[in-house]
């Protein structure tokens, strides 16, 4: 017996902010019988994805600290609704660096806890930080299934 709690296309869509790459073909992995299931198909896929499907899989998750108005229910609940200078221009330097945005499992954790994340994290290699950025997709979207 499936135990997500909706329709499963729904559910992992959003779990991962939205038919990403990554999305599309976990869905396709199925059917599941469990949570657990669908998070061991994400970690089991993020190899086989292309260098574009990567980018476009951490490219749809929100920036940390974006404008609360274009945030999901999700992402507002997650990160608070609070901005800071200073992580806005770290991300945007993070973008311009790597081309793809900087995504961490906030994790309830404050704003300039994550500003201090960004500034190491600004020091790493792109293939790094890729692969971070989606460990940490896969680490929130198993977080949201666990709700």
């Amino acid at each position: 017996m499936l135990d997500l709690p909706r329709n499963v296309m729904t559910t992992i869509d959003e779990a991962l902010e939205g038919t990403t790459p990554l999305a599309e073909k976990v869905r396709a992995g199925g059917p599941y019988r469990s949570t657990a299931e669908v998070v061991a198909r994400m970690r089991a896929v993020l190899p086989e994805l292309t260098e574009a499907e990567r980018v476009a899989t951490l490219n749809a998750h929100p920036r940390i600290g974006e404008d609360k108005s274009r945030l999901s229910s999700r992402s507002l609940e997650e990160q608070g609704g609070d901005q800071l200078p200073e992580l806005a221009r770290l991300n945007a330097e993070y973008e311009r660096r790597f081309g793809f945005r900087f995504v961490v499992f906030v994790n309830k954790r404050p704003k300039a806890a994550i500003v201090e994340v960004l500034r190491t994290r600004l020091r790493r290699s792109r293939d790094d930080e890729m692969d971070e950025g989606l460990q940490a997709i896969v680490d929130i979207a198993a977080d949201r299934l666990s709700r």
